[in-house]
């Protein structure tokens, strides 16, 4: 809320990345915008850009699609909810990123219909800190930037792999499957709906989450709140899925 009779939003857009707006007199006539600014909502926005502040002016904010599916079901909400913090976290104000913005349309179009959503937010993660430049390092060892070929340990202080001649650089570097490896590979290479057909045993899947969560915690210096959320949501049981009764 900004004063009596105004808001100010966050929003991530295709053209102009991250950027935030205030709504003038929203508050007092709610109808003046053509949208409510519901979380993870799509909107279409017009505004007039501060040479002087970091705030901009909207004058027109229209819905385009709030996702009606996702907002039935907790657990769908708290995967919408982490992928929003992760762009509100990771990206840097009015810095557009089309490619990004266009993995956040589908994913939450995917949300809709596919019933998975602990494996879309994974793929999510993945791909966005991928896309982002973020990503802990997989491709080769994080220290000395050899090939792994054989065993290969996950050093989070460093961001990555170490290979073996490089383990001892870090005690603290764990054990990882190699399928987890090459699920995290395949997803980076692959876009989100291909990815979604990869299959992810629960040890694998468990690992990832893992892996990326501890990741984004030391990184970013805290846990994301709708991360939180999101892992009691998940306990709720899917109903959607195939064959569920």
């Amino acid at each position: 809320n900004f004063r009596e009779t105004s808001m100010i939003a966050s929003f991530f857009s295709k053209e102009f990345g991250k950027f935030h707006g205030i709504l003038k007199g929203i508050r007092t006539d709610p109808k003046k915008f053509a949208s409510t600014l519901d979380t993870f909502s799509h909107n279409e926005v017009v505004f007039y850009r501060s040479r002087s502040s970091t705030l901009h002016l909207v004058s027109h904010c229209e819905l385009k699609e709030i996702y009606p599916s996702i907002r039935k079901n907790l657990g769908k909400i708290g995967t919408a909810n982490v992928m929003m913090e992760l762009i509100d976290i990771i990206m840097q104000p009015e810095d557009a990123q089309e490619d990004i913005f266009a993995l956040t349309v589908q994913a939450l179009k995917e949300l809709e219909s596919y019933y998975d959503f602990d494996k879309i937010k994974t793929i999510y993660k993945i791909k966005l800190l991928a896309m982002s430049g973020f990503k802990p390092h997989f491709d080769s060892c994080v220290s000395c930037a050899a090939r792994l070929n054989g065993e290969s340990r996950f050093s989070l202080s460093r961001g990555g792999l170490l290979c073996g001649r490089c383990q001892a650089k870090d005690s603290k570097a764990r054990a990882i499957f190699r399928g987890t490896i090459a699920s995290i590979l395949y997803i980076e290479r692959n876009d989100l709906k291909t990815s979604l057909n990869l299959g992810l045993n629960p040890l694998i899947k468990r690992e990832l989450n893992y892996i990326l969560d501890e990741f984004l915690k030391f990184h970013l210096g805290k846990e994301l709140r709708s991360q939180r959320i999101a892992g009691a949501l998940n306990k709720e049981p899917v109903t959607n899925a195939p064959g569920s009764v």
